[in-house]
C-alpha cells in the first residue's frame, strides 16, 4: 500500500484541489476518508434573532462559489430565538435544503404558506446572483418560521424545483408563479386542507398525504404527477365533491407518468367521465403507479380494469397494495357492467408490490393478461420473482 500524500497536506491546499475538479467529482472525495468527509461536512455557525434568518440565509449563499465549493462552508446552522435552529445546505446543481426541523414541537400552530415567484414581488435584493437557487428542498417549517420561508422563496427568482417536507400545521398553501417554476412536491404535510394553484406552467406534481381542496387557477398539463391520496380526505368533515375534482382531473389528463389510489378513482373521476361514453381516455399516459386497498372477504380489482380501458398507450404497470390505505364507500361493482375494453398493445412490464399472497398475484395477472394484445409483458411480483405470463394464458 503506498503512502497517503495527501494526509499532511492543510486543509486550505485540500480544498484548492478539489476546485479543479467538476462538481461531480469533487463531490466523490468523500468516499475517500474521514478526514475528506469532514471538509465538506465543516458548517458555518451564526447566532441572531428571527428577523436575522433571511439576511443570514442570502449573506451565506453570497459567500458559497459553485466553481469552488469549498472555498466557504456548504452548510449553515443559524441558532436564533430558545432553542430555534434553521440547517441550510448547499448541494451541487444549484440546490438549497432549509430545514428548521429541530424546532419544539410544542410551538407548532395552524398556519398558512403564501409563495409569490415573481420579479414584482422581489423585496430582497441582497440574495445573490452568483448562486442561483433552482431547487429547494423546505422542511418543518413552523407556525414561527413561516413568513421568513415565504420571504425567502417568494425572492428565488430563477427557482424551478420547490419540494416541501413535513410541515406539520400547515393548513393552506399557495403558489403563485408565471415565472420558471416546473416542478412542485409536497410531502407528508398531514394538516394540509387547501392548495392554490397559479402556476401555469407546471410539468410536475408530487403530492404525498391526504387529499385536500386543490385549486389549480390556470390551465396547464403534467407531464409527471403523483397524487398519493391513500391516507383518504384531509380531514374527516371535508365534503368531496367531483366537481371540485375536476380542475386538477384536466391537469393529469395528459400525463405520462401517473400515482392514482383506487378511492380516488371511484370517487372522484369516474363519477366525471361515466357519461362520456369512452370519449375520455389517457391517450399518453405509459407508466400507471396503481394503489389499492386490500380486504380479504371482498378483495376486487375491478376499479383497475376500468382505468386501464383509458389508457391505450399504457407500457408500464405498477401495483402497490396498502392495507391501511383509505377505501372509497362507492361501490365498484357497476364497473365491469357494458364496458368494453381497450386491448394494451404496448403494456411491456408489470410489477406486483405489498401483496402478502401469491395466489392473488396470479389471478390478477391472469384477469390482466386477457386485456393484452401481442407480446405478454414481463410480470414481476412482491419478492422479486417473475411469473410466467405464457403459462398463465
Amino acid at each position: 500500500m503506498g503512502e497517503d500524500m495527501f494526509r499532511n497536506l492543510p486543509d486550505e491546499i485540500l480544498c484548492r484541489i478539489v476546485s479543479f475538479l467538476p462538481n461531480e467529482s469533487a463531490l466523490e472525495t468523500i468516499l475517500l476518508s474521514t478526514r475528506w468527509r469532514d471538509l465538506w461536512n465543516e458548517a458555518l455557525v451564526r447566532y441572531g434573532t428571527a428577523e436575522d434568518i433571511i439576511a443570514v440565509v442570502a449573506g451565506f449563499l453570497t459567500r458559497f462559489e459553485e466553481l469552488d465549493p469549498l472555498k466557504h462552508p456548504r452548510k449553515l446552522q443559524f441558532h436564533f430565538a430558545e432553542d430555534g435552529v434553521v440547517l441550510a445546505t448547499v448541494a451541487n446543481n444549484s440546490k438549497l435544503l432549509l430545514d428548521f426541523s429541530t424546532w419544539k414541537k410544542e410551538l407548532e400552530m395552524k398556519y398558512e404558506l403564501n409563495f409569490k415567484l415573481s420579479k414584482q414581488h422581489i423585496t430582497y435584493h441582497s440574495f445573490p446572483s452568483t448562486f442561483s437557487v433552482k431547487t429547494l428542498f423546505l422542511k418543518s417549517v413552523s407556525y414561527l418560521t413561516s413568513e421568513v420561508a415565504s420571504s425567502i422563496v417568494s425572492n428565488l427568482e430563477h427557482l424551478e424545483n420547490l419540494v416541501i417536507i413535513e410541515c406539520s400545521g400547515l393548513e393552506s398553501l399557495s403558489v403563485d408563479s408565471n415565472s420558471l417554476l416546473h416542478k412542485l412536491t409536497i410531502l407528508d404535510c398531514l394538516h394540509l386542507n387547501s392548495l392554490h394553484l397559479k402556476t401555469s406552467k407546471l410539468k410536475s406534481f408530487q403530492y404525498r398525504g391526504p387529499l385536500p381542496l386543490i385549486m389549480p387557477e390556470y390551465h396547464f398539463n403534467l407531464t409527471d404527477a403523483m397524487l398519493d391520496f391513500r391516507l383518504g380526505p384531509s380531514c374527516s368533515d371535508l365534503n368531496l365533491k367531483t366537481k371540485d375534482f375536476d380542475a386538477t382531473l384536466l391537469t393529469i389528463k395528459n400525463s405520462q407518468v401517473l400515482t392514482l389510489c383506487k378511492w380516488t378513482f371511484e370517487e372522484l373521476i369516474w363519477p366525471s367521465i361515466s357519461a362520456l361514453s369512452g370519449s375520455f381516455k389517457f391517450y399518453k399516459l405509459r407508466e400507471l403507479w396503481w394503489i389499492d386497498n386490500y380486504n380479504k372477504d371482498e378483495y376486487s380489482m375491478n376499479g383497475l380494469f376500468c382505468f386501464l380501458k383509458l389508457c391505450p398507450s399504457l407500457e408500464q404497470l405498477f401495483v402497490t397494495i396498502d392495507p391501511k390505505c383509505y377505501s372509497a364507500e362507492r361501490s365498484n361493482s357497476c364497473f365491469m357492467q357494458d364496458t368494453k375494453y381497450t386491448e394494451l398493445e404496448h403494456l411491456k412490464l408489470i410489477k406486483f408490490m405489498g401483496f402478502t399472497n401469491r395466489n392473488d398475484e396470479i389471478k390478477l395477472a391472469k384477469c390482466l393478461i386477457h386485456l393484452i394484445k401481442g407480446q405478454p409483458p414481463k410480470i414481476k411480483t412482491s419478492d422479486g420473482s417473475c411469473l410466467d405470463a405464457m403459462f398463465m394464458q
